[in-house]
């Protein structure tokens, strides 16, 4: 057989190029030419063909950074808020207590005719009730407060820092001898949930609901 017929493609080509079908030699000094591939760089992996790279693992949900657990300053805000709806509860019961002692007092037969102390009872009987219904639902918003301290919003946050101040306000003036305890914890609430941490859980990127 010939190596020069031109007709034999598996024959050797003249000017001893190779002939069609056989893969064909890089040329020297490490170049590739034109159709080979390409060899990547020596201590870099190669991807296999088809395949996406994977994306990055990221903490949280979806945000670098984010803090899969409550942190332990947001549990202590919390908690301080169950407290203190419980301690709206007591203060909802003494009030209750104190106007139905004005309004025994309102109807005692010696003091009906005391204008002046019929016109106390009846505004200390009515603002002890307001009272009352205020503690009971400012209690019920503390434990509003705490159960969205799970999936809570930057706006949940907020809100607890608006409760906190104000809680710590009515502390000090009207209810000071009542008030005391609201607000040093009211003050602590206002601290955990304004740290750091605290603002990486509030802001955190919500699961998508279903």
């Amino acid at each position: 057989m010939s190596n020069g017929d031109p007709n034999n493609p598996y024959g050797q080509q003249p000017g001893g190029q190779p002939g069609y079908g056989y893969p064909q030699q890089a040329p020297q000094g490490g170049q590739p030419g034109y159709g080979y591939p390409q060899q990547a760089p020596q201590g870099v992996p190669q991807q296999g063909y088809g395949y996406p790279a994977a994306p990055p693992v990221q903490a949280g949900y979806g945000i670098p950074g984010a803090p899969q657990e409550m942190p332990g300053g947001v549990k202590a805000a919390r908690v301080m808020l169950y407290v203190i709806a419980g301690l709206q509860v007591i203060g909802a019961i003494v009030f209750a207590i104190a106007a139905v002692a004005v309004n025994a007092a309102k109807n005692d037969a010696s003091l009906k005719e005391d204008v002046q102390f019929q016109q106390l009872a009846d505004y200390s009987g009515n603002a002890l009730w307001a009272i009352v219904a205020f503690a009971v639902l400012w209690g019920v918003f503390a434990v509003f407060l705490a159960v969205k301290f799970g999936k809570g919003t930057n706006g949940i946050r907020i809100t607890a820092m608006v409760f906190g101040v104000i809680t710590a306000i009515l502390g000090i003036y009207p209810f000071i001898i009542f008030g005391l305890v609201h607000t040093v914890l009211a003050v602590l609430i206002i601290v955990f949930v304004a740290k750091q941490d605290g603002g990486a859980w509030f802001n955190r990127q919500q699961q998508p609901q279903y």
